[in-house]
């Protein structure tokens, strides 16, 4: 063959026989050959067989899934391009226009705006509920078009957990199929679907990769029935993982718990503190006494979480102040990477939210998110007290 010819056909070695490495291999390859026309065309069938295309399946991206429904308990998984990608993808395909959706007053900003573009488009109905209380479920869905559930295990950003183990028990009665985004608490601190939940949500992009490099999401699922429905419509919004993202991942989840636990640790004892701070009239952690949903974290989760917010007594103006003004911590926004982050949410993350949804949601305009690093505490103490003062 000639030299233009040889360079196209680069070699492919398989791993030889009695050896195989270490780490899951990057699979960077948006196509795959077959030898025969009819094992192509079987491999179009579904989400589990031979690979085809970068967007139905990948090596790499099913090595993520896979252990992301180990991690979590469940019956299989599928990754998503981004965190709002797995949340998108799994409405959209599980809705139809007229559906009602119940969800918690406190849900991260991005999902808001989808169900929010969901109503106006297709007329879905969002109904909130304080998600204490799974007879607000139940009158709720006595609608007969009410399909999901929408919750999250630690709201964002104040730390208010929901009373999950009777909603979902009170969904699956009603048969409502419940979502979770457990991205906040990782399969580390819990696992929504031992609970009963149907799905499960996440960032990938926050505390399973865990080192800001990564932008990726996954939806985990209880039933498998349920997964091989929802992956049609994903492969159809092409929000389907990039292999170098799941090998990234892959590669950070393995210290997931040690980094959990670090985080947990910092958060609560800045917390702690912040709650005697002059200037702070406010302290959201489901780890301190005096949160809301102090005793239903205790018996939930294994620890109290990574994020934090606070509500300093100058308003907008006081927070916007203080994120500024640290200089360890980094205004960023983000959240679950190594390094301690800091936003105002009222001007970013939830800023879709008008202010009736913001008091709604708890969130105060001089409340400031932040997302606790592995950092030493004492210096991250030392550079509040400087920002504060």
């Amino acid at each position: 063959m000639e030299l233009n010819t040889r360079a196209v056909h680069v070699v492919n070695e398989p791993f030889p026989e009695g050896s195989r490495p270490l780490s899951v291999p990057l699979v960077q390859s948006s196509a795959f050959a077959f030898e025969s026309a009819d094992e192509l065309a079987g491999a179009m069938a579904g989400p589990d067989g031979p690979y085809v295309y970068g967007r139905r399946g990948n090596p790499t991206v099913r090595s993520l899934e896979k252990t992301l429904a180990g991690l979590e308990g469940g019956a299989g998984a599928l990754a998503f391009a981004s965190g709002m990608g797995a949340i998108s993808g799994v409405l959209l395909a599980l809705l139809r226009p007229g559906d009602r959706v119940v969800a918690q007053h406190t849900l991260y900003g991005g999902t808001h705006a989808v169900l929010g573009d969901l109503a106006e488009r297709y007329g879905i109905e969002t109904v909130r509920i304080s998600g204490d209380d799974p007879a607000e479920l139940e009158a709720a869905a006595v609608h007969p078009a009410t399909r999901l559930l929408v919750l999250e295990t630690i709201a964002n950003p104040t730390g208010r957990v929901p009373d999950l183990p009777g909603l979902l028990a009170a969904a699956r009665a009603l048969g409502v199929t419940s979502v979770v985004d457990n991205s906040l608490a990782s399969p580390v601190l819990c696992r929504p679907l031992e609970l009963g939940a149907d799905i499960v949500v996440h960032s990938t992009t926050k505390y399973l990769s865990g080192h800001s490099d990564v932008l990726g999401g996954a939806a985990v699922f209880a039933d498998d029935a349920l997964r091989r429905a929802v992956w049609p419509r994903t492969v159809e919004l092409g929000a389907c993982a990039d292999p170098f993202a799941a090998w990234l991942t892959l590669r950070g989840i393995p210290t997931l718990p040690l980094r959990m636990r670090a985080h947990c640790a910092g958060a609560a004892v800045l917390a702690e503190r912040l709650e005697g701070r002059p200037g702070v009239t406010a302290v959201h952690y489901p780890g301190l006494p005096g949160h809301p949903s102090y005793e239903r974290a205790g018996k939930l989760l294994s620890g109290g979480g990574g994020l934090l917010s606070f509500e300093l007594a100058g308003g907008r103006e006081a927070g916007r102040a203080f994120i500024e003004r640290v200089r360890l911590a980094r205004l960023a926004l983000s959240l679950g990477g190594v390094e301690t982050l800091v936003t105002h949410p009222a001007s970013t993350s939830h800023r879709e939210l008008d202010a009736a949804s913001l008091a709604a949601a708890g969130i105060g305009p001089g409340l400031v998110r932040m997302s606790v690093g592995i950092e030493d505490v004492e210096d991250l103490w030392a550079d509040i007290e400087q920002a504060l003062g």
